[in-house]
């Protein structure tokens, strides 16, 4: 699509801040009210559009791709959309652990346990932790508390929670960046634990390695968004 307005602008309104095109409320995909609970989002949001070239390239504005899937998709179906993020719980990355070598079950003990732990404390639950990778089920009051954590964030938070666990693998590497117990740099090495350490033993492939550069720069836009609530 091409450029259609020469000015952005952003709003403050009784229920929040509007983004404005030359005067004329921006909506989302759906056609809903882009309406943003912070200054910081919507300046945020004013800064994508107003960078604009002639073409508008959406994969650019990641703060508004985010906006519009808080408010087209969390807030339409928030329930469904809880549970899509929380079924994660059920074969979380940290969870699942080797058997050899030494080093690798040393590394993966020291970055993932204290995250365990954690959450152990944090949610009063207790994790089943698997030796190799052959399912094994975590128990129901796990899960029904891991779940009502996640549903307790707000519709902007869950729309970042999701890029964030399918990239990590992990939710409770989410929940641990949305309640601030981590940053982004340790919940990026958590949920790419394995893969980093074949890279150590073995070298990088360049096509991985671009792969890995894309999944890291959402990861990176996800946790961003999260700071602007």
């Amino acid at each position: 699509m091409r450029r259609f307005y020469k000015q952005a602008t952003a709003i403050a309104g009784e229920s929040g801040y509007a983004v404005n095109l030359d005067g004329r409320p921006l909506k989302t995909p759906k056609r809903n009210d882009l309406i943003l609970p912070t200054q910081a989002m919507a300046d945020a949001v004013v800064a994508e559009w107003a960078g604009q070239g002639d073409v508008i390239d959406p994969v650019s504005m990641p703060v508004t791709g985010l906006a519009n899937a808080a408010i087209d998709h969390v807030a339409a179906d928030r329930r469904a959309f809880v549970a899509g993020i929380a079924a994660y719980g059920e074969s979380d990355l940290l969870c699942y652990r080797a058997t050899n070598p030494e080093p690798l079950v040393e590394r993966q003990c020291a970055v993932w346990n204290p995250l365990v732990e954690w959450a152990g404390r944090r949610y009063d639950i207790a994790l089943t932790l698997v030796d190799g990778i052959m399912h094994e089920a975590q128990p129901d009051m796990t899960l029904q508390r891991l779940a009502a954590a996640l549903d307790g964030f707000d519709d902007f938070a869950l729309a970042a929670a999701q890029p964030l666990t399918t990239i990590s693998g992990s939710l409770i590497v989410t929940l641990a960046l949305l309640e601030g117990e981590i940053d982004v740099e340790t919940a990026w090495n958590a949920g790419h634990l394995d893969e980093l350490w074949q890279v150590e033993q073995w070298g990088e492939d360049q096509e991985a390695a671009v792969m890995r550069a894309h999944r890291r720069q959402a990861f990176e836009h996800a946790a961003t968004f999260l700071t602007l609530r």
